[in-house]
């Protein structure tokens, strides 16, 4: 019977008998009859194929066959894709995924018949179908990890060229949640619709935006956006000392989420009552206490912030959140490798488990070396999203001020109702600001009254606090100015600082001579790594440019708002060329949440005004305000 060469749909050649049925042959089959002259194909007679198509030239050499993963669109938003290409040349690429559902093995490009690599098509499927990809186009983030993980000289990876922790995989509209409260900069409007990508895909991510750049808005707005249709709450965990900042923070973006602390007398014995709640805000120490409660909800998200605390993969708290059932994980910190590659492979194995391998593999196949680095980085990368802020310093302003809400412990709230007390039973109705020096000196630091004898200041929630701010700050080789009103406290700052972080450390305050005060700052300025300054807001707090430091830190709050303020301006200031982040530390229901809105409130009437402390009838009022706020209430 004879057989005559055609041209079939999908750009590759049959046979067809007299009889009009169709055989796909092989590329070795092609290649026999048009260069072997080889004119019997499966018992049928058969011309060159040249013969018979005369438009086609045929080759000898095979194309490669590779997998392409990129981005698609799709209404507006990006999402990853993956297809099959054959390359001709280094950068020519046809898309030939219609293939894949077929056994053909070979295809006509551009008038020109091309056989495929031996064993490449099988080599595909087997990629694909171990991804789990059915079909091809869109595809889940899980499943572009997989492929990527794999390595394979088969798969061209063109997110590469856009890295997706970029956040270009993500539509680049304006936010809109109705439940949001306030406006996003551009940057964190990107790193929103990132985010909501990942939680669309049940999967999990690293959110390591550099300090400053608004980390905990960018999780309420995805936490926001969940609370309009999730069916189970959200859990956010956090170092005790911050519960409360979470508090504030989603009441202040987004109030109708309802949300619970779940900490100390606050705690619930029953997991029904989680689900009341859009979103619960409790502690590691918590989890690890009341573990089998947590475990008796699938969440919907868990938020891990200040995700160092779980660097340690051997560490109980991070075994214990590594347990609870959840659909996405978020993992919130700025320093995701702080001293080891372990330190990151905990934090993926937390977002994203099993993607690393387990422990003992990775520790086998990644040693804290540079070229384990340089290998483990596009492996982590689409699931890491770390901006600086001097990639997104156009959309900032030149002033990032962040409030840092502290708790106090339980011990130590009792320490400070105690002292309040006395203060109320001394002095009632006559107190005065000054009488309540006892207690701010109290939340600067209970070493100021209480001999230290040597112990470690670092034992004092908002000291903890510093530190963890401080540990971003100098990791990214910053400079940072820090105030503090105390003598005492400024010895032990510069002294615990000094051996902790082991740079450069000094201070200003009324014990330096003024002559002596610029020659402090001029080292401080020229030193080229990280540095501290630790300063007396009235000493130091005008007159000096230190615009080397670009991070701000008031220990402990002024009742003046012009105090702070020009202090402030030691770095933001005319020749400052980076936003500067100003950081204010204070502790929840004590006297410094009164003094912070009481600076608020100032600042409101006037941010020119220079408010003094008279004891006008505001004075009475904030005196009064700061002797009934207790932190045990």
């Amino acid at each position: 019977m004879i057989g005559k060469w055609q041209i079939a749909e999908k750009q590759s050649l049959v046979l067809r008998d007299s009889d009009n049925n169709t055989i796909i042959p092989s590329a070795e089959e092609v290649f026999i009859s048009q260069f072997k002259n080889k004119h019997i194909i499966r018992s049928l007679n058969v011309e060159k194929p040249s013969d018979d198509l005369e438009s086609i030239t045929f080759s000898k050499y095979p194309v490669d066959l590779k997998v392409v993963l990129e981005p698609i669109t799709d209404n507006e938003n990006i999402y990853i894709g993956a297809n099959i290409v054959v390359n001709k040349k280094s950068q020519e690429m046809n898309v030939v995924g219609s293939l894949l559902d077929s056994n053909i093995d070979h295809i006509i490009i551009e008038n020109t018949w091309y056989p495929f690599v031996k064993g490449a098509i099988d080599e595909i499927k087997q990629i694909l179908k171990e991804a789990g990809v059915e079909k091809l186009g869109r595809i889940s983030l899980k499943q572009y990890l997989f492929i990527k993980k794999l390595e394979s000289p088969i798969v061209i990876d063109k997110l590469q060229e856009v890295p997706i922790n970029k956040g270009q995989y993500v539509s680049n509209r304006d936010t809109e949640i109705s439940s949001f409260v306030g406006n996003l900069y551009p940057y964190q409007n990107q790193g929103f619709r990132w985010l909501k990508m990942i939680v669309n895909e049940n999967a999990g991510c690293i959110l390591a935006d550099e300090m400053g750049l608004g980390k905990t808005a960018q999780i309420i707005a995805v936490l926001a956006s969940e609370a309009l249709h999730a069916k189970d709450p959200s859990l956010v965990v956090a170092p005790v000392s911050l519960l409360e900042n979470w508090r504030r923070e989603v009441r202040k973006f987004a109030p109708s989420i309802n949300v619970k602390v779940h900490q100390g007398s606050n705690r619930t014995g029953f997991y029904t009552e989680f689900k009341k709640y859009d979103l619960v805000v409790t502690s590691y120490e918590t989890i690890l206490r009341d573990l089998s409660l947590f475990q008796m909800l699938n969440w919907n998200i868990v938020v891990a912030d200040e995700a160092q605390a779980i660097k340690n993969p051997l560490a109980k708290r991070t075994k214990a959140i590594k347990q609870i059932n959840r659909t996405s994980t978020i993992a919130v910190t700025g320093t995701p490798v702080e001293n080891r590659l372990v330190d990151l492979w905990s934090l993926t194995d937390f977002v994203f488990p099993g993607y690393l391998g387990d422990l003992k593999q990775f520790q086998e196949v990644f040693l804290d070396e540079l070229d384990s680095a340089e290998r483990l980085e596009p492996l982590v990368s689409p699931i890491i999203l770390r901006r600086r802020v001097k990639e997104v310093a156009g959309d900032l302003p030149k002033r990032i001020d962040i409030p840092q809400v502290v708790m106090l412990s339980q011990e130590e709230a009792n320490m400070y109702d105690s002292l309040r007390m006395q203060i109320i039973e001394e002095y009632g109705k006559q107190a005065s600001l000054v009488s309540l020096i006892k207690l701010k000196m109290y939340c600067t630091h209970p070493f100021l009254q209480i001999e230290s004898q040597g112990g470690d200041p670092a034992t004092f929630g908002k000291y903890m606090r510093l530190i963890e701010i401080l540990e971003e700050i100098i990791s990214n080789n910053e400079k940072v100015i820090i105030f503090t009103s105390y003598t005492k406290m400024s010895d032990i700052l510069v002294r615990d600082l000094s051996n902790r972080f082991g740079i450069h450390c000094d201070f200003i305050d009324g014990r330096v001579e003024v002559l002596e005060r610029q020659p402090k700052i001029d080292s401080f300025s020229e030193v080229k790594d990280s540095a501290i300054l630790v300063l007396n807001p009235r000493a130091a707090g005008a007159g000096l440019n230190i615009t080397a430091a670009n991070h701000v830190i008031h220990y402990n709050l002024e009742w003046n708002p012009a105090i702070e303020d020009q202090a402030s301006a030691r770095a933001h200031r005319r020749g400052q060329t980076r936003p500067v982040t100003i950081h204010r530390l204070f502790y929840a229901d004590t006297v410094e949440d009164t003094i912070n809105d009481r600076l608020e409130r100032k600042r409101d009437l006037s941010e020119a005004a220079v408010i003094g402390t008279d004891g006008r009838k505001n004075d009475n009022k904030d005196i009064l305000d700061a002797l009934l706020k207790s932190p045990l209430a």
